[in-house]
Order: C-alpha cells, then structure tokens, then sequence
C-alpha cells in the first residue's frame, strides 16, 4: 500500500508540473518522494517554478543531465518555506546535499533558515557568489527575470518575444496607464508576470536565447555547486 500511496503522489506531482496555469508549489513530503524516486544526492531549493525551468532550461545548454547526476531542482514556493525543505530534504530528513537559489531581498532570511536547520556546515560547503554569499545560498539582484533580462538586453528580450507571437500583446501591456512612464526593462519585467504560465514559459526561453558567457552570476554558480 505505501507503495502504491508513493506512486500514486509522484504521478500527480509530474501531472501537476506539467498542467497549465498557475501551479501549486510542492510541499515537503511531496519533495522528499520525489527525491527518493530520481535516486537523488542533492537538491537545489528554488523559489518557483520559472526558477526551476530557467535552471533546467541552462542545464541543458551546458549538456548536463542532472537527473543522471543525481540532482532534483525543487520549488519551494517561496522563500519563507525554506526551512521545512531543508528539514524534509536536509541531513535530520533524506540527508542530500543542498544548495538554495533565492531573491537577494530574502537572502538573509534564507541563511538564517539554512543554519537554524543544521545546513551551515558540513553538507552545505562553503562556496563564493558575489555579495560574499556563503553556505550554498545563492541570490539573485533582484530576482531572476531580473537578471536574465539584464543579461539579454532588453532588445533581444522583445525578440523573445516576437517569436512566440507576444510582441503585440506587450505593445498594448504597454500603453496601460499604470506602465507609462516606466522604463523598458521595468515593463518587460512586469509583462513576464503578468499571465498563468508565462513566467515559467520564458525562465526557459530566455536561458535559451542567453549567450552562454552572459548567464547570470548566481544561477551558473548553483548549478555548478549542486553538482559538485
């Protein structure tokens, strides 16, 4: 029967995953059987699931399969959650090694958490990350749609988008009042975020349009620490 139970909650965490619209974030003990089924040694705690496709989506072009690897990138639906998964996926849970990608606004938060669960040490190694980030925390100024637009431009952002016939759609996200005025990389900012699904859509288109020598600081080096 618990057998069963784990299948049954795997099957619909991948169902969940690959459902349209908003997603629910995963919970612990959904987390800790999704670790136990990929056979992982580590796992990397991201804030949602557009950080989780960038993630993937950046593996990918670097030809890493992190599954073979043993790594499962996890969304915690926020910050605030970080504690629970390190307590579920951590040494007092399935004992993985962890690394976490979070917003610089919660990055002190985050470590606190970490440490407050027993992380700060041996299974998180100590790793550098601008800022002096330590610990395996890894944070994004400010967020990651953020960075990747910096990263693209905000040309070859608007790009992106022309190819996967949104480009009018943000001219008309545009010309509302609460936009005007506000910069171009502001509004594509905004735009990302603005529909079921998009947000999560381009965390990986604008990975893959990225050239590989721009990736954002903070992502390259979470998946570097999480294979190490």
């Amino acid at each position: 029967m618990r057998d069963e139970h784990d299948a049954h909650v795997r099957a619909s965490a991948a169902t969940t995953a690959k459902a349209p619209g908003p997603r629910p974030p995963l919970d612990p003990d959904t987390a800790r059987l999704l670790a136990r089924a990929a056979n992982a040694r580590a796992a990397v705690f991201v804030e949602g699931w557009s950080d989780q496709a960038a993630l993937e989506a950046l593996a990918r072009r670097r030809g890493v399969d992190l599954r073979g690897e043993g790594v499962v990138v996890v969304p915690i639906g926020g910050a605030t959650n970080a504690h629970r998964f390190v307590a579920a996926l951590g040494p007092q849970g399935l004992g993985l090694a962890l690394a976490v990608l979070c917003d610089a606004a919660e990055l002190a938060q985050v470590r606190r958490d970490v440490e407050r669960a027993g992380e700060s040490g041996r299974r998180i190694a100590p790793a550098a990350a601008p800022g002096g980030v330590k610990a395996g925390v890894f944070a994004c100024d400010a967020d990651l749609e953020d960075e990747l637009i910096r990263a693209l431009g905000t040309a070859a952002v608007e790009a992106v988008l022309e190819a996967e016939g949104e480009l009018a759609s943000f001219r008309r996200f545009q010309e509302q009042p609460a936009q005007r005025g506000r910069d171009l990389h502001a509004q594509l900012h905004r735009f990302l975020g603005t529909r079921a699904g998009r947000k999560i859509r381009y965390g990986a288109l604008l990975v893959d349009a990225l050239d590989l020598d721009r990736v954002p600081c903070a992502l390259e080096l979470v998946l570097a620490h999480a294979r190490r």
